[in-house]
């Protein structure tokens, strides 16, 4: 029994260790593949995840799809710190009016619920 308590110990102070040094927050249920956005839901995605990078594509745009492969392998690297989400602008026009989004690819990155930065275009 004694055995028994002392793995439940253990597996508690790991899981708040993990806690402590992410500022608090769980991060097990961010996701490791970029998310599908939408008009309706990008203000849950903004203010449910510390960072959130937002890919603005269109499935006619080549260098999108060049990007594209480079977005899901930086979800898989860096899951659990950053989450990845793609918005398609031909299927959301009210996103793409508000971000006044004229080029793609376009990111958005969001932290703390505020954006803070674009990047236009395919960058190395």
């Amino acid at each position: 029994m004694s055995d028994d308590l002392d793995e439940i110990r253990m597996k508690k102070l790991e899981e708040l260790r993990k806690q402590y040094m992410n500022g608090g927050k769980t991060m097990d249920n961010m996701p490791n593949t970029p998310v599908e956005i939408n008009d309706a839901d990008i203000t849950d995605y903004v203010n449910k995840y510390e960072t959130l990078v937002i890919d603005c594509w269109a499935p006619w745009c080549g260098p999108c799809r060049m990007v594209s492969p480079i977005i899901d392998d930086l979800a898989q690297e860096l899951h659990g710190k950053i989450v990845f989400g793609k918005l398609n602008v031909d299927n959301n026009h009210t996103t793409a009016s508000k971000y006044c989004i004229m080029k793609i690819p376009y990111h958005l990155i969001f932290k703390n619920s505020q954006l803070e930065e674009k990047i236009i275009g395919a960058k190395p």
